[in-house]
């Protein structure tokens, strides 16, 4: 379980999709960036633009900023913060994203041990993600129903303090009316 939160903390949303990078899947996989970009090169028919992706400038960077608030306050720091993009500095290619059936599709090209037990493991995040957003769908649905229902007492409400304070006139008004001093012919 605590691997899949480990993996669930890598799988980010760019462009609508939930992806990996690729940086994260070589440590998941123990094995450099560079032999995974390999590998995927070398059978990049099975890796279409619904698969896999670049990443654009302005996208990494917004994806840093993201990792960077969501990490403030803890001690260890993720490699995407760390590593610095100005001229002559780490980052030298931007990196490539894999949605979840491109990770799937990653187990076809890399078949030892560890990168199938990742694989399945990864599966295994994504799914657990999926039936979470299920869960909060669901919950929405049911704050919507009530926040209607509430919508309907709220003008129900309104109607019977409107009925309460017509009601509190009229006897207000009787009283005025038997209070009144009376005029006209009077019997001693």
């Amino acid at each position: 379980m605590k691997i899949i939160k480990s993996i669930q903390n890598r799988i980010y949303e760019i462009r609508g999709e939930r992806v990996m990078l690729d940086r994260d899947l070589a440590a998941l996989y123990e094995i450099e960036v560079k032999v995974l970009n390999q590998a995927v090169k070398r059978n990049s028919k099975r890796f279409p633009g619904d698969f896999m992706f670049q990443l654009t400038k302005e996208e990494f960077e917004e994806l840093r900023f993201q990792v960077e608030t969501s990490e403030e306050g803890k001690s260890s720091r993720s490699q995407i913060v760390t590593l610095n993009t100005g001229r002559g500095s780490n980052i030298k290619y931007l990196p490539y994203a894999f949605t979840e059936q491109g990770v799937a599709m990653l187990s076809g090209i890399l078949n030892s041990d560890k990168a199938i037990a990742m694989n399945i493991a990864i599966m295994r995040a994504f799914v657990e993600i999926r039936r979470i957003l299920l869960q909060e769908n669901d919950i929405r649905t049911q704050l919507k129903e009530i926040k209607e229902r509430l919508g309907e007492h709220d003008a129900q409400l309104s109607q019977i303090y409107d009925a309460l304070e017509n009601l509190l006139d009229e006897k207000a008004g009787q009283r005025k009316w038997e209070e009144r001093k009376r005029i006209g012919f009077k019997l001693a």
